[in-house]
């Protein structure tokens, strides 16, 4: 069993080799378990990682690819410098050359850093598997509001370094477009779970953010 709080070195094994990739995977793992404990990282960090395996595996059943879209997230924030224009880029980059070192099949590497990029939330995707696992990566927006509010203090922890007056204002700008969508969530199970939370919450913040 894994220490509470940290990543299982036994799920990432098997999904590693329901990947097709060879050997252990114990590098790879390593350098995703060093990447999530980086300094500086209040949200995009191990607990972020759990609670979207968690999210997955109580939404399992409606992927197409499962095991592509764990990868995902296993992978889509591993590169996280707060404001950087290129995380996912990179993210995607690294789940590519990881997989492509352990000698996994083009197909399912090209596959899950392409699902790594929808993480970027720029536009609201058609595949199936991709709505899924954004709408696992955006399920924090519609919990309940302490726990929502932990993870606005967290991402203004990892923002530090920016005036409180310009966080406002790009912070605002963000969950507003998130508010602007039709729905939020892009699947049935999501949006019955968390739409109307979700809303709540990112318009709470927003009155505060804008006053």
């Amino acid at each position: 069993m894994p220490a509470e709080g940290s990543l299982d070195h036994s799920r990432w094994g098997l999904l590693w080799g329901r990947l097709g990739a060879q050997g252990t995977g114990h590098s790879a793992f390593d350098l995703l378990a060093q990447a999530y404990a980086e300094p500086g990282r209040a949200y995009h960090n191990t607990e972020h990682i759990l609670d979207c395996l968690s999210q997955l595996d109580l939404s399992r059943t409606l992927a197409r690819q499962p095991d592509e879209v764990e990868a995902a997230l296993w992978f889509h924030d591993a590169v996280y410098a707060p404001g950087a224009p290129d995380n996912e880029d990179r993210s995607a980059r690294l789940a590519e050359t990881t997989l492509a070192a352990g000698a996994a099949p083009l197909s399912t590497r090209s596959r899950v850093a392409e699902l790594v990029l929808a993480t970027r939330h720029l536009t609201l995707p058609r595949d199936p598997d991709a709505k899924l696992l954004c709408d696992i990566d955006l399920s924090i927006l519609g919990r309940e509001p302490p726990v929502f509010d932990r993870f606005e203090r967290a991402i203004r922890r990892e923002y530090a370094h920016v005036a409180e007056s310009d966080y406002r204002q790009a912070r605002a700008a963000v969950l507003a477009g998130f508010l602007r969508r039709e729905s939020l969530y892009q699947t049935q199970y999501f949006r019955e779970r968390f739409e109307q939370q979700a809303r709540t919450n990112l318009n709470r913040v927003l009155l505060d953010l804008t006053a």
